[in-house]
């Protein structure tokens, strides 16, 4: 159906369906001081808006609203349907704790309580 509209229909509903994108997706990438949009995300990468960030590579971190959600290395992949798709090379999730390099006992009290 899309190929009896006029171009600057397709064009304009094009423009839409990025913005709702934009407005709708909590997600965003961050490099450095500059944070991007991302349209559509899936487990081995994501895609963004080629006008806003063309040139993205390197260490980036990916976030869901405040939430730190991991830090990722990427290559540009393609620009594909008005999208620039990147990969990841590296994902690793963030964590909100410091990583334990032992086991801890399962038996092991939660707190001591102190004589009072």
């Amino acid at each position: 159906m899309s190929e009896y509209l006029p171009k600057e229909v397709r064009a304009g509903l094009e423009l839409a369906r990025k913005a709702h994108l934009r407005k709708t997706s909590r997600l965003k990438v961050k490099v450095g001081d500059q944070t991007f949009a991302i349209l559509r995300y899936w487990d081995d990468g994501f895609a963004v808006d080629p006008e806003e960030a063309s040139s993205l590579r390197g260490l980036v971190d990916v976030y869901e609203g405040a939430r730190h959600l991991s830090q990722c290395l990427i290559v540009a992949s393609s620009e594909e349907s008005g999208e620039m798709v990147y990969e990841f090379k590296r994902a690793t999730p963030a964590m909100d704790h410091a990583p334990e390099d032992y086991e801890l006992d399962p038996r092991a009290p939660v707190a001591l309580i102190g004589q009072g």
